[in-house]
C-alpha cells in the first residue's frame, strides 16, 4: 500500500549494499591480480584503488549496521505509521486558456 510518505519513512538497504560491496571487492581484487599477471600496471593500479574505495565503503556499511535499529531497522521493527495528513485538500481549478491556433489559419 502506498501512502505518499515513502521518502520520509524509507528503510536503508544496507544489507544489500554490503553484499554488493563484497561482490565488487572480489572482482576488484581478482582484476588487480589478473592485471599484475598480465603486465598491465596502469589497470592494476586502477583496480587496486577501486578495491581500496570498496573496502572503505564496506567499513562504513558495517559501522552503520552495527549501530543498530536506530540507523538500520531490522525485520523485527515494524514499519512506520503513515503521517496523519487530515482530510485531502481539493485541487484548485485549472482553467484552460483558449488556444487561438496559428495566425491567419481558419478552419473550413
Amino acid at each position: 500500500m502506498r501512502t505518499g510518505s515513502e521518502p520520509r519513512t524509507a528503510r536503508s538497504p544496507l544489507r544489500a549494499r554490503f553484499w554488493l560491496s563484497v561482490w565488487g571487492l572480489l572482482w576488484a581484487v581478482l582484476g588487480t591480480a589478473a592485471f599484475v599477471l598480465a603486465g598491465r600496471p596502469g589497470w592494476a593500479v586502477a583496480c587496486g584503488v577501486l578495491s581500496l574505495v570498496i573496502a572503505v565503503d564496506m567499513a562504513m556499511i558495517l559501522r552503520h549496521l552495527r549501530q543498530g535499529p536506530h540507523y538500520q531497522p531490522g525485520r523485527d521493527i515494524p514499519p512506520y505509521r503513515p503521517p496523519d495528513a487530515g482530510p485531502p485538500r481539493p485541487r484548485p481549478p485549472y482553467p484552460r486558456p483558449p488556444h487561438p491556433g496559428p495566425p491567419g489559419h481558419r478552419h473550413p
